[in-house]
C-alpha cells in the first residue's frame, strides 16, 4: 500500500466564462460616426429619407452609447471638439442643420427629424437635452448663421415640448453674457418660440422650471434692470416678452415686499416706520394703492398664529385688527382701495372657515376706525361682492346695511330741514 500513488489535491468549483455581452466594450465613436455620415450622405437633403434612415439605424447602431456623437453630426456635420469646433480626425457631412438653409420652414423640417427620432427612441430624450445645453455653451465657436439656425430650431423644439426650458440655463454662462451672445441668441430663440405658441404658453413653460424670474440674467450685472431688458427686447420686436418680464419683476417685488412687511409686523416695528417703508416701496416699484392694500391685508393676517376655535378667533381678530387699523387707513384713501379691501376680507373669511362668522365684526370695526366708508360698504353689498359665500355674508351684513341706509336718510332729511 505504501507504494500506492498519493492522490494530489484538486481545486473544486465551477469556472464561469465571461459572456460576450458582459465584456466592457471599448468606447470608439469613429466607426459609429462613419456609419451615420455615410447614411446622411446617401439620403442628402431629403429629410423624410433622413428620418427613415435614423429610425432603421437605431436597430443596428448603439444610439444609447453614442448619443452625443449622433446629435453632434445631425447639428454640426461631425463630432465637436470642446469649444464648438469640428474634430479634424474624421470626415464630416454637408447634410446637417448648420449647412441647411436659414429659414423657418427648413428649421421646422429639421425639428420633425429630431421629434421622430426621440419619439422612436425615448431613451435619447435626456441625451438630447444635454446636447442642446452643451451646444449653447459652445455658441462663441459657431458662426452667426449657425447660431441663428440653432436658435430657431431650439425655439421650435421648446414650442413642441421636445425640450424643457431648463436648457436656457446655459445662456447664463458668464462669458456668453458678457459678450452679448446670450441676449442676441435669446432674441432669435424667443421669436421662433412665439411664432409657434402664444406668450401665456411660453410663460407656463418658463414657470414650470423656475426660468420666469431669471431672464434678466441674459445681461451683465450692470445692465440687469427691467428698463434695459424691456428696451432691448421691445426694439428687437419682442414687446410681449418684455411685458412678461416686467410683470414677473413686479410680482417678485411684491412677494419680497410682503415678506418684509410680515417680518416688520412680527418684530413689532412702530406703525409709522412701516407706513414710511410702504410709501417708499409704492414710489420705487410703481405699485397702485389697490394692489398695496391687498398686500397689507395679507401681511397683517399672516403675521399671527390664529386660534382654531371659531368662538375665540373672532375676539382675537378684532384685537389684532384694532392694532393695525391705522396702517389700513393710511392706504385706503380712494374708494376703489376700500372696495378692494372689502373683497380681500370676504375672500379671506370664505377661505378660512373659522372666520366665516367674524366677517361682519371685522367690517364694523374697520367702519368705526374710518378705514371703510358707508359708500364702499353699500356698493359692496348691492353690486360689488364676490360670489364666494355671497348669501352667507350678505345675510350677516343685512342689519348693519339697513342701519347705514337709515342713518344716511336721516342725515339727508336733516340737511334738507337746515336748508
Amino acid at each position: 500500500m505504501s507504494n500506492q500513488r498519493q492522490q494530489k489535491p484538486t481545486l473544486t468549483g465551477q469556472r464561469f466564462k465571461t459572456r460576450k455581452r458582459d465584456e466592457k466594450e471599448k468606447f470608439d465613436p469613429s466607426q459609429f460616426q462613419e456609419s451615420i455620415i455615410q447614411g446622411l450622405n446617401q439620403t442628402g437633403t431629403d429629410l423624410e429619407a433622413v428620418a427613415k434612415f435614423l429610425d432603421a439605424s437605431g436597430a443596428k447602431l448603439d444610439y444609447r452609447r453614442y448619443s452625443e456623437t449622433l446629435f453632434d453630426i445631425l447639428v454640426a456635420g461631425g463630432m465637436l471638439a470642446p469649444g464648438g469646433t469640428l474634430s479634424d480626425e474624421v470626415t464630416c457631412t454637408e447634410f446637417c442643420l448648420f449647412k441647411a438653409q436659414e429659414d423657418m420652414e427648413t428649421m421646422q423640417a429639421y425639428a420633425q427629424v429630431f421629434n421622430k427620432l426621440i419619439r422612436r427612441y425615448k431613451y435619447l430624450e435626456r441625451g438630447f437635452e444635454e446636447e442642446i445645453k452643451k451646444l449653447l455653451l459652445f455658441l462663441k465657436g459657431f458662426t452667426e448663421s449657425e447660431r441663428n439656425k440653432l436658435a430657431m430650431l431650439t425655439g421650435i423644439l421648446l414650442a413642441n415640448g421636445n425640450l424643457s426650458a431648463s436648457i436656457l440655463s446655459s445662456l447664463f454662462n458668464e462669458n456668453l453674457v458678457k459678450e452679448g451672445v446670450s441676449a442676441c441668441f435669446a432674441v432669435k430663440l424667443f421669436k421662433s418660440w412665439l411664432s409657434e405658441k402664444d406668450i401665456s404658453s411660453v410663460a407656463t413653460s418658463l414657470r414650470k422650471v423656475g426660468m420666469d424670474n431669471r431672464l434678466m440674467e441674459l445681461f451683465p450685472a450692470n445692465k440687469r434692470s427691467c428698463e434695459h431688458f424691456s428696451k432691448y427686447f421691445t426694439e428687437a420686436g419682442l414687446k410681449e416678452l418684455s411685458d412678461f418680464a416686467r410683470n414677473q419683476q413686479s410680482i417678485g417685488a411684491r412677494k419680497e415686499l410682503q415678506k418684509e412687511l410680515q417680518e416688520q409686523m412680527s418684530r413689532g416695528d412702530p406703525l409709522k416706520d412701516i407706513i414710511t417703508y410702504i410709501r417708499e416701496e409704492i414710489k420705487k416699484n410703481n405699485i397702485s394703492e389697490q394692489t398695496m392694500i391687498g398686500l397689507i391685508w395679507s401681511s397683517v393676517m399672516s403675521s399671527v398664529e390664529w386660534n382654531k376655535k371659531e368662538e375665540l378667533v373672532k375676539e382675537q381678530a378684532i384685537k389684532h385688527l384694532k392694532q393695525y387699523s391705522a396702517l389700513l387707513k393710511a392706504f385706503t384713501s380712494q374708494g376703489l382701495s376700500e372696495l378692494t379691501l372689502l373683497l380681500k376680507i370676504q375672500e379671506y373669511c370664505y377661505d378660512n372657515i373659522h372666520f366665516m362668522k367674524a366677517f361682519q365684526n371685522i367690517v364694523i370695526l374697520l367702519y368705526k376706525a374710518d378705514v371703510l366708508s358707508e359708500e364702499a360698504i353699500l356698493k359692496w353689498y348691492t353690486e360689488a361682492h364676490l360670489p364666494k359665500g355671497k348669501s352667507f355674508f350678505l345675510e350677516q351684513m343685512k342689519k348693519f346695511v339697513e342701519w347705514l341706509k337709515n342713518a344716511e336718510e336721516e342725515s339727508e332729511s336733516e340737511e334738507e330741514e337746515a336748508d
